[in-house]
């Protein structure tokens, strides 16, 4: 049985701040306020759990709807503190980070199993960093899901990023879906999803599927809605575990060969 993770990256402005942009009213941005409830909504009727990949500086702006993340039975993991691009920071710039966004989220009463790096990258911190802050799983780009001295990697794949449809950068991953480097239309996006969804219920493989909230208006709710009933109704038939992604880190950890042979890193950014 395959097994999949239903992730949704970034909250609020963080990211944009990060790229520089002036926020007039922080913590009122439509993702916390609009977005992410519609998506909690959709997941609860459909019985589905995720994992939420945010930033640190949420624990700040929108602690309630973190605590609502959680109390509906979601996982709250880390995204950086202000969605820094995790392969260009220096070790000590990584450990420094970490701490700080730990603390946030534990003044919350969230204790964080993981994190996913911004850009895809690990980092010239490796893994040693993530260890020592305490954490069991990293989800960077690459393929293929297993253990490393202690730490489950589960990384993502480019062409199961709802931005990789349109960030310039990502053209190779577009020519996976569809054979061309331009832009991905949603219906195209979802319907190459699916096929894989297929695909990976006839395997031992791993999937992690990457989407935004800010990127809902694109999607379209009806698309994420079919989206979310295929992943239900092949949860349901049992031909997929659909966990989140600190569940499966513990199956990774507990065996390591699990999901098959390694993993491969993919040093591709969206940047």
């Amino acid at each position: 049985m395959g097994a999949l993770s239903l992730t949704f990256d970034n909250l609020g402005e963080a990211a944009e701040l990060e790229g520089g942009a002036e926020v007039a009213e922080p913590g009122r941005h439509f993702t916390a306020l609009q977005r992410v409830p519609e998506i909690l909504t959709m997941l609860a009727e459909r019985q589905l759990s995720a994992t939420f990949f945010v930033e640190g500086l949420n624990t700040e702006l929108y602690p309630d709807l973190l605590g609502e993340i959680d109390a509906r039975g979601h996982e709250v993991a880390y995204h950086a503190w202000r969605h820094e691009q995790w392969g260009e920071l220096s070790a000590e710039e990584q450990v420094e980070n970490l701490a700080r966004g730990l603390a946030g989220f534990e003044s919350l009463g969230l204790e964080l199993a993981g994190m996913r790096p911004p850009g895809g990258l690990l980092g010239p911190g490796g893994i040693d960093v993530l260890r020592a802050a305490g954490l069991n799983y990293f989800s960077p780009a690459g393929a293929g899901a297993s253990a490393e001295n202690g730490i489950a990697l589960l990384p993502f794949q480019w062409r199961h990023v709802d931005a990789a449809c349109t960030l310039p950068g990502l053209g190779a991953a577009r020519e996976q879906m569809t054979g061309s480097a331009d832009p991905v239309d949603p219906a195209t996006f979802v319907a190459s999803l699916g096929a894989e969804i297929d695909e990976l219920a006839r395997t031992d493989n791993y999937m992690a599927i990457v989407l935004h909230p800010v990127m809902l208006d694109w999607l379209g709710r009806d698309r994420l809605a079919a989206l979310l009933d295929r992943i239900a109704a092949a949860s349901a038939r049992d031909e997929l575990w659909v966990g989140r992604c600190s569940e499966l880190a513990a199956r990774v950890l507990a065996d390591p060969a699990y999901f098959g042979n390694g993993t491969v890193l993919d040093t591709t950014s969206w940047t």
